[in-house]
């Protein structure tokens, strides 16, 4: 191939050179030697010419060249996003409640008798505007009423009465640590498997924790099952450590239910108060949220130098560990 090859050229390049050449041509130039100096045939020459003396500039014009045609149409793609986004896949005849490229597929097999590769799946699914992402999880027992009932008037009315009496409102919550929970993430070489040293041992330890609305964490680690002593003497060091009194608000676990925790906060005469949240929604405890994140934090910590059952809980917060402050 010649190194003035005018194939080589670009579409919108191409149409300006035919113009061009046409234009010369008529100007008197002669096709052979157009065709000579820019690298074409003079064949292509010549029909460039007879193509303008039929149809004007406009078809020398570079047009478009159609691809591929689409498998889907138009109104089929909506129904495709309809689908995906307004249902669970369980609601479709799946088995299982996240999407995933291959359940997307059988989906177009079964509706549009349309057979994609799941690469081609992948790429229409960007297309449509949607993206691979971690659900947020609700039980489906939640009352959503009594959620935003709590958003727009419960919770708003704590704060006002913990202004009103110079109270703390903290958030509470218990989560259990392990040493064998792996869920973090770091950067590495593609193809590059990290590798993170830590112990073969399954220990586990249990922490109890207290966020404050202005982000102070208190926090206790204690061994064995949580029973209402073991919250009752959380709830003790936390009123020592906070001046004023205490809003505490917890789940309905049976513990912070109990009669012994009712008692002792009766006794308090107000200086602890008890709130709790509506079921089966932990996404309102911010403090459940640190238990997650904690965890990852302490699986990575190297335990092999400590005595068994010590292993170390690195807070998020500045916080106070409430096993030190006297009862």
């Amino acid at each position: 191939m010649r190194d003035n090859d005018g194939r080589k050229l670009d579409h919108k390049t191409l149409e300006q050179v035919r113009i061009r050449v046409v234009r010369q041509v008529e100007r008197g130039a002669r096709p052979e030697y157009l065709a000579s100096v820019l690298g074409f045939a003079r064949s292509t020459v010549f029909g460039w010419m007879a193509r303008y003396r039929e149809g004007g500039l406009d078809v020398l014009k570079a047009r478009t060249i159609p691809g591929r045609p689409q498998k889907l149409s138009g109104p089929q793609l909506r129904q495709i996003y309809t689908l995906i986004v307004g249902n669970d896949p369980r609601q479709l005849s799946f088995e299982f409640a996240l999407w995933t490229r291959e359940m997307v597929r059988e989906l177009i097999r079964r509706e549009f008798n349309v057979k994609l590769s799941v690469v081609s799946v992948g790429r229409l699914l960007r297309k449509l505007g949607l993206s691979p992402q971690r659900p947020l999880w609700r039980a489906y027992q939640q009352n959503l009423v009594a959620v935003e009932r709590w958003k727009s008037e419960v919770y708003p009315a704590i704060r006002t009465e913990a202004a009103a009496v110079g109270a703390t409102i903290y958030f509470g919550d218990e989560a259990g640590v392990r040493t064998d929970f792996h869920a973090g993430t770091t950067w590495a070489p593609v193809g590059q498997t990290p590798v993170v040293r830590t112990t073969g041992t399954r220990d586990s330890i249990n922490l109890i924790s207290a966020l404050s609305a202005q982000g102070a964490l208190r926090f206790s680690t204690y061994a064995g099952k949580f029973e209402s002593a073991t919250f009752i003497n959380f709830c003790k060091r936390l009123m020592h450590d906070t001046s004023g009194s205490v809003f505490l608000i917890v789940d309905g676990h049976p513990v912070h239910r109990s009669k012994a925790v009712k008692d002792f906060v009766a006794s308090t005469n107000g200086q602890l108060c008890l709130f709790q949240f509506p079921a089966y929604s932990p996404e309102l405890n911010p403090t459940s949220g640190y238990g997650r994140t904690s965890k990852p934090t302490a699986s990575v910590a190297p335990v092999s130098t400590r005595p068994k059952g010590t292993s170390e809980v690195k807070p998020l917060l500045p916080c106070v560990d409430c096993r030190n402050s006297p009862v």
